[in-house]
């Protein structure tokens, strides 16, 4: 397998644990407001980009744009969520307005999914 799907799938796992581990946190915790969405973008996100990669790899949507959409699913995600916890625990962002960035980019790689999808042309059969 090349090293970019391998690569989407580690990231994907990595944002499940993670997910799962600001879930408990939240719950746990208190005033743990920003860890919710973090922990639920996450959680949402991790099976979308494996199916993203996974519609890419069986040729079901354009390929290049569905690795791609995928990548903008993990790497928003991983953005927006990062930034929460960050602020929940240092107090400070990741950059000014990396929160919002990291949900623009998971809005582009949902729209890039869509258009993979239209990209792909008709099948015959």
């Amino acid at each position: 397998m090349p090293l970019l799907p391998r690569l989407l799938i580690v990231t994907a796992a990595l944002m499940g644990a993670a997910g799962v581990t600001l879930a408990a946190l939240a719950a746990h915790g208190a005033d743990a407001g920003r860890l919710t969405p973090a922990s639920s973008m996450l959680l949402i996100h991790a099976p979308a980009l494996l199916a993203a990669l996974l519609l890419a790899e069986r040729g079901l949507v354009a390929a290049t744009l569905g690795r791609l959409a995928a990548f903008a699913l993990g790497l928003g995600a991983v953005l927006f969520a990062t930034d929460l916890t960050l602020r929940h625990f240092a107090g400070h962002a990741v950059f000014p307005m990396a929160a919002p960035t990291g949900g623009t980019v998971m809005i582009l790689g949902w729209l890039a999914l869509g258009v993979a999808a239209l990209a792909r042309g008709p099948r015959i059969g």
